[in-house]
């Protein structure tokens, strides 16, 4: 089969993500993948701005995960983890342990990040159903909030500006606050402490937790925060029995500069949902840990924890991750990440000159450009590849997340591609 004839097959057959069938955007069929290049069918090289959706932080085909992956399959590829153990998965759980803060002792894995949301969501209700109170069964979040696309997990993504609202009437009703106001150095507003205040006092008695992503606020709108703000926030949930939880799934394993997002603040959440890089963007792998306060109070008198994925500790999967961790460890993380972060807001700044651009900011290995207006992405995704470079922009962001393995001159012409792109869809628009 040719080219022409698979994309047109794919057009038929495939649904892929956040995509009409009727009307489908542009693919590009991918023949290879190597460090921070994507190689499409007809020959061309693209340097990848994304990472996979933020997972692929050491590069394609890296060789100590092929060969930890290529070792691992010759033994088994899977167990059921249901009566039965394996070293990689027991491997995997002393990292993550050793690596999280150290409240966190103890490791569920599952399939996927949205998965692992699902999992925490659980573990808080069943923690206080335990504790005798079982009436908390509901969440607090802010607005502007993204989780993941299965049903807990979009019931506490941003109700109205996300993308699930057409689901309203069928999710779990939640109780939302105002996103954290941004700014990394901003002061902290009182008045949005007082806001999320006001919630517990009245509503704490059915309150399981309240869940947010640490200092960046990624798919709904990469909104970069005030660190502070998560201390108060322990806080506050201390005072009013209600469990923290940390999505870390986009801003784990360094992404913004720190080994996790946590690390900025000087608390501890009770429940950390993990994913994307945990593999290194090679197979899907998620984990869920939790702190002794709600895993062992979950476990008391005998108690199970109602939940296990079939595929739940794949070992090809846990070795994979291992392999990642072994790389990430590795690593002199903030000088590494902090290198890229200078990097991409050099190779941003020029678009400060651009009139369709509103802003520019850069933490760790994420750099956005925001517009004034959104983007047609069946429109821009095309002039992007002609750039020689993938980038994936939603809304009015176009935005980086590179692997930590690209050079600067990648990053620089990453740059010189928005710049280019960005001036030639609003001349023609």
């Amino acid at each position: 089969m040719n080219q022409a004839q698979l994309i047109e097959l794919d057009k038929q057959l495939l649904w892929h993500p956040y995509t009409s069938m009727s009307h489908p955007a542009p693919h590009f069929l991918v023949k290879g993948a190597e460090g921070c290049e994507i190689e499409l069918a007809d020959g061309r090289k693209l340097i990848d701005g994304m990472s996979s959706w933020w997972s692929v932080i050491h590069g394609y085909n890296h060789p100590s995960i092929n060969d930890a992956m290529t070792q691992q399959i010759h033994s088994f590829s899977h167990v059921m983890f249901g009566g039965l153990t394996h070293e990689p998965a027991i491997a995997l759980a002393q990292k993550l342990v050793s690596m999280t803060p150290e409240s966190l002792q103890r490791v569920f894995f599952s399939d996927s990040g949205s998965v692992s949301v699902e999992v925490a969501l659980k573990m808080a209700i069943q923690y206080w159903h335990t504790q005798g109170l079982p009436s908390k069964q509901h969440f607090a979040t802010p607005r502007s909030g993204y989780h993941g696309d299965t049903f807990a997990a979009m019931s506490v993504c941003d109700p109205v500006n996300g993308m699930h609202s057409m689901f309203n009437q069928a999710l779990t009703p939640q109780y939302f606050v105002s996103p954290p106001p941004t700014g990394l150095t901003e002061p902290v507003q009182e008045a949005y402490l007082q806001e999320i205040r006001i919630l517990f006092e009245a509503e704490h008695h059915q309150l399981a937790g309240f869940i947010i992503e640490p200092v960046v606020q990624n798919a709904g709108g990469m909104r970069f925060y005030n660190p502070s703000y998560l201390d108060e926030l322990r806080a506050l949930c201390d005072e009013f029995d209600i469990l923290l939880i940390f999505d870390e799934i986009a801003t784990g394993f360094g992404r913004t500069g720190k080994l996790f997002a946590t690390n900025h603040c000087h608390i501890e959440p009770d429940i950390m949902c993990l994913g994307k890089a945990l593999t290194g963007g090679y197979i899907t792998l998620a984990a869920t840990l939790a702190n002794d306060k709600v895993a062992l109070g979950i476990s008391q008198d005998g108690g199970v924890f109602m939940h296990g994925p079939t595929f739940m500790g794949n070992a090809l999967a846990c070795s994979a991750a291992n392999a990642s961790l072994d790389l990430v460890a590795s690593y002199d993380i903030e000088n590494k990440v902090g290198a890229l972060q200078s990097w991409l807001e050099e190779a941003l700044k020029p678009c400060e000159s651009l009139d369709a651009v509103a802003s520019i900011r850069c933490l760790g290995a994420i750099g956005v450009v925001e517009l004034h207006q959104p983007v047609n992405l069946h429109e821009i995704q095309p002039m992007f590849v002609e750039q020689g470079v993938w980038i994936r922009p939603f809304g009015k962001l176009i935005y980086l997340m590179p692997p930590y393995v690209i050079t600067k001159p990648q990053i620089e012409q990453l740059g010189h591609a928005i710049y280019q792109v960005i001036e030639t869809y609003h001349s023609d628009s």
